[in-house]
Order: C-alpha cells, then structure tokens, then sequence
C-alpha cells in the first residue's frame, strides 16, 4: 500500500473525502456534507483519509470518547474504500494509524460498530485484533 494518509481540517479537504464516504453512506447529500461535518467536529469528530494517484480512496471517521464500561476509547463511526479501491490495503492503513493514534492518545481501546453482513470489514477489523464482543441495539424514531 502506496499513498499519503492526512487529517482533514479544511473544507478542500474534507469535500475531497465525499466520494468515499458515500460509497459507505449513500444517503449522504454532497451540498450537505461539509456543514454535517463541521457539526460533527463540534462533537470531537475528526476525519482522515489516504490519498493515492492524486485520489482519496480510504476515509475514516473517529472520534474520542469516555464511557464508564471502557475508560477513554477511539470509537470509529465511518471506514470506507471506494468501491474500486478495496482489497489494496488501504482501510487496513488506516486501521493501522488510528490504532496508533489511539495509542498516543492515552486510549484504553479503539471500538466501532459494523453491520452484521459487511464480511469484507469484519476480515479486516479481526485481522487488525478487535474481537467481537457485544451487539449494538438502536431505535429509530424517524425523526430525520
């Protein structure tokens, strides 16, 4: 894997990691994305991204967090590849520098939620050590 993994901070940026966030999230509206962003950021999230041949292929959305259960964590919400770019080792960078990160950071654990038939993500996240470890329960209230 070949390519210059960054922290999007300016609106170039984080627009330039658009295409790879809706391959993930395909509701994603691109006239509404920066500004759902800079709410997010608001909330401590923060996005990074490997770039290669001049491309952002990889992204990653995370953010840090303390929960009584497992102490300071980086909980990962978003990790996509374009769907042409997958198998190249490139989520799997990502993986490795958010880890590492973690680490840095004085976090006790990375941690994320994954859908139950995304098997490509789950080969990656086990290969990478997380464990499976509990089930994520929501209630949609169908409020937007």
């Amino acid at each position: 894997m070949t390519g210059d993994i960054f922290v999007a901070h300016s609106d170039e940026d984080i627009l330039s990691c658009f295409a790879a966030f809706s391959a993930l999230r395909p509701h994603l509206q691109e006239q509404a994305f920066l500004s759902q962003v800079r709410r997010q950021q608001a909330q401590s999230y923060q996005i990074v991204a490997l770039k290669h041949d001049g491309k952002v292929q990889s992204a990653a959305g995370f953010r840090f967090a303390e929960f009584l259960a497992w102490g300071k964590v980086l909980y990962i919400d978003d990790l996509t590849t374009l769907p042409g770019a997958t198998s190249q080792g490139f989520a799997g960078a990502l993986m490795d520098w958010m880890v590492t990160h973690a680490r840095a950071n004085g976090c006790q654990g990375v941690h994320l939620d994954t859908g139950y038939t995304r098997h490509a993500a789950h080969r990656l996240y086990l290969h990478k050590g997380l464990q499976l470890n509990c089930h994520h329960l929501a209630l949609d209230l169908g409020q937007g």
